[in-house]
């Protein structure tokens, strides 16, 4: 009886694992960090850019409605829609009405600026001793006690100022007034003249002329956070408060 004997296959070494390169470990943190950091900023850089936003206020040229180191809410909706990232726009529903707060490019030197809309397209504008006269209509003045104006300087008086309808609160400082007389401007159609509430302490429309209705980015609407830097503490009562 022959006994046939099969003989073994050879043994296949096993596979060194490959030794990862440059490129996987560049391939790696793209696909599991930047893609993904990138989408999220687009989507939130285009949010902020088109829909709302938020501004940090450095200056004191709206007091005592904003004070430095307020956050303000900017609704970027309030009047139409752009292309994000653009001043272009898409479609076009409301337009600043006098008395809006609102944030816009400066024409001046194109930072972004708060500011109130004081005078609309067709509207002839002029002040005389700090006095409004919009369309011939002087503006109403009434003095507010300086205890109802946090942070008040001795040399500045508070003023309710109230022009078709829409009353807030403006400061004046007669010892160093800033222009505060003009001749009568008319207002050209697709521009509107803003001014600062601390009257004597803003560069607006006074100095850079009108804005352009594609300068304004949107309507302030709300403090959302607040920082007295000066003490180093928060605000609290201007947390969630709303813009007038």
């Amino acid at each position: 009886m022959t006994t046939t004997t099969q003989a073994l296959p050879e043994a296949v070494p096993a596979e060194r694992p490959r030794k990862k390169t440059l490129r996987d470990h560049a391939d790696w943190l793209w696909r599991e960090w930047i893609k993904p950091l990138l989408v999220v900023g687009i989507v939130l850089g285009s949010f902020r850019s088109a829909i709302a936003d938020w501004n940090d206020v450095p200056s004191g040229s709206m007091k005592p409605t904003i004070l430095e180191g307020d956050r303000v809410f900017v609704n970027k909706i309030a009047y139409d829609l752009k292309i994000p990232f653009t001043t272009v726009r898409v479609t076009e529903w409301s337009n600043p009405q006098r008395g809006d707060v609102v944030v816009l490019y400066s024409p001046h030197d194109e930072k972004r600026l708060i500011k109130r809309v004081v005078g609309l397209p067709g509207d002839k504008i002029e002040m005389k001793d700090h006095r409004l006269i919009v369309n011939g209509v002087h503006a109403d003045y009434q003095p507010l006690a300086a205890s109802a104006i946090v942070g008040l300087d001795p040399d500045v008086t508070a003023f309710q100022e109230k022009a078709a309808g829409r009353p807030h609160t403006m400061l004046m400082n007669t010892s160093h007034p800033s222009m505060a007389s003009f001749e009568e401007r008319e207002i050209p159609e697709g521009r509107y003249f803003v001014m600062g509430d601390n009257r004597d302490n803003s560069f607006d429309s006074r100095w850079f002329g009108f804005v352009d209705r594609t300068r304004i980015l949107g309507r302030a609407t709300a403090v959302v956070l607040s920082f007295d830097f000066k003490n180093r503490r928060p605000r609290w009562d201007r947390f969630f408060t709303r813009l007038d």
